[in-house]
């Protein structure tokens, strides 16, 4: 299991990948491989806001239906559009091919709130 240290992690598996007062978001290889094979992905529409914590979209796999969290305030600026033919790159590729979403981050203070690497690492192992 994969678990990137240039990234930021959220309690709920979801990822982020700060650039300059935007980001990319996607779910982690931990929250993939629990799901098992992913089979649809429910996107938020291109101009959309949310507050950190709300449910973007979901994610279906085989096994279960899932919710995807805001990991901080922000507005979709685009989605991964491949993602609705080809659900399964989460699955292969969740920190590449597999992102989510492009943000504009509303609040830069509630990335600081985010989980590194390491706290993620110990909150999944327990």
């Amino acid at each position: 299991m994969e678990i990137k240290d240039s990234l930021l992690y959220t309690p709920s598996h979801e990822w982020l990948k700060k650039e300059n007062g935007s980001g990319i978001v996607g779910i982690t290889d931990y929250a993939q491989n629990q799901l098992g094979d992913i089979v649809f992905i429910e996107m938020p529409e291109v101009g959309k806001t949310y507050a950190k914590g709300e449910s973007f979209g979901s994610i279906e796999s085989v096994k279960a239906v899932s919710d995807l969290y805001a990991p901080v305030d922000f507005e979709v600026v685009q989605v991964n559009d491949t993602l609705s033919s080809s659900p399964e790159l989460v699955n292969k590729d969740p920190y590449g091919q597999g992102w989510m979403l492009k943000i504009k981050i509303k609040d830069d203070s509630q990335v600081n709130q985010l989980l590194k690497s390491e706290d993620y690492k110990k909150s999944i192992s327990s």
